[in-house]
């Protein structure tokens, strides 16, 4: 049989329901968009494949999953720091947004891309505006992308109408690696009648609904305050759990509506960084977990996280349950990494076909170096991923099948060009004396 790629001699993580396990010297051979087999290094000739990649002193493993992400809010990176949730939306990041342009967004997508790329990120969910654009950029790049078309229920027919024929056009394209999300903003921006008729709008078109949900505790009790029920609730009575739900951040769900969650399979992207970033509190990622409900990590956006670096979310996850729960055994090695891999395509509804490494399985993985002074030496390779390893020792990308970055070279983007379409935007995008908000965060 010949095959597209065979990579040899790696050490293998694959996550699992049974949980992590670790082989050295281990081939991979991929047929096309999937893994074909995973097996002892020398059982196949590698004249049998068109394309041999040496993975000699490094380590595979599924690609890494960003269940939650704003990729064109790189160009904001930096701009909005050391100031309360309020503040930062409202003076910054609210006024700033007005600015873009279809083709702004575009190229802070490229430049997102090239840094997920890099960073070893092979599929994310974003949510945005122009998604369009976001698509071909993502199609460019070669990424793996669940995209949502971020709605606020101002113009509810209008934004359903866009969501919808956003969906014929996009939904399934590019081989399948993109997928389209309804993307109502939250619970406390888009009115409750709004959430109805996106709960059934997705349930007609058969697409997921992606929501940011009680990032504070002041959203918990304005929700109560409003409606007489917290968010999360909030959302099952409009309706949206009785199709795919992505709630992101999720930071103050209660003990009732983690259950409620767990009831209805709903999956949650937690994004670390931004909740120190932004004192807006931390998810009982571990109470969650416990519940079954799957668990995936993001980045949220570039603007309050400053970088879209996956391992650094999958470290403070690690971190900051020890700490809240004052036990180092907290969050272990293995779920951190699950986290990062099989429990994001869980929270995706993709645990079927991403998230491991094993036959069947789309080829979407990583080739990550252990020989960096920061990381040697390696007594166990899941503590060096974990702890050690950084975005910059990611050196192959391959998703679908198909390498987009070998020896830290990336092969489907012009960085320098994507570099200087961004820098010539960079000043106009800051601008706030215009006094133009998107939105308004009370």
């Amino acid at each position: 049989m010949n095959y597209d790629l065979l990579i040899q001699r790696v050490i293998v993580i694959d996550p699992s329901p049974e949980g992590i396990r670790v082989q050295a010297g281990q081939d991979i051979l991929i047929q096309g968009p999937r893994i074909a087999a995973v097996q002892p290094t020398g059982q196949v000739d590698p004249a049998a494949a068109a394309r041999v990649i040496s993975g000699d002193g490094m380590v595979a493993m599924p690609g890494l999953i960003n269940t939650h992400a704003h990729a064109a809010m790189v160009l904001f990176r930096g701009s909005a720091e050391d100031v309360p949730i309020e503040e930062w939306f409202n003076e910054y990041i609210w006024a700033m947004e007005t600015n873009l342009t279809p083709e702004d967004i575009y190229w802070g997508t490229m430049l997102a891309a090239v840094e997920m790329i890099e960073s070893g990120i092979t599929a994310v969910a974003d949510h945005y505006f122009e998604m369009d654009l976001v698509a071909e950029a993502f199609v460019a790049a070669g990424l793996r992308a669940h995209l949502a078309w971020a709605m606020f229920g101002q113009h509810p027919r209008e934004e359903l109408d866009r969501t919808a024929a956003f969906a014929a056009r996009w939904h399934g394209a590019a081989e399948d690696r993109i997928r389209v999300w309804m993307g109502p903003h939250a619970p406390y921006t888009c009115p409750f009648e709004f959430l109805q008729e996106v709960a059934r709008e997705a349930r007609r078109l058969g697409l997921g609904v992606h929501i940011h949900v009680s990032e504070t505790a002041g959203q918990v009790q304005a929700s109560l305050e409003r409606y007489g029920l917290t968010p999360i609730a909030l959302l099952e009575r409009a309706g949206l759990m009785e199709g795919q739900l992505l709630c992101a951040h999720a930071a103050h769900a209660t003990p009732e509506e983690i259950s409620l969650m767990a009831a209805h399979r709903v999956g949650v992207a937690h994004c670390p960084k931004t909740f120190l970033k932004l004192a807006a509190g931390i998810a009982p990622v571990i109470t969650m977990r416990q519940a079954g409900i799957p668990v995936g990590l993001g980045t949220d956006g570039a603007a309050s996280n400053n970088t879209l670096d996956l391992l650094e979310q999958m470290r403070l996850a690690a971190l900051m349950q020890k700490h809240e729960h004052q036990d180092a055994r907290a969050l272990p090695l293995p779920e951190a990494l699950t986290m990062a891999t099989w429990d994001g395509a869980r929270a995706l509804g993709e645990e079927e076909r991403l998230g491991r490494l094993a036959p069947g399985y789309l080829a979407d993985l990583i080739l990550v170096r252990l020989d960096g002074a920061h990381v040697q030496p390696v007594h166990r390779v899941e503590a060096a991923l974990v702890y050690s390893v950084r975005a910059s020792d990611v050196d192959t990308v391959i998703v679908n099948g198909k390498v987009l970055m070998e020896g830290r070279r990336l092969l489907t983007l012009n960085k320098a060009e994507i570099l200087r379409q961004v820098q010539a935007r960079a000043d106009r995008l800051v601008q706030r004396a215009h006094g133009r908000r998107l939105q308004i965060y009370r």
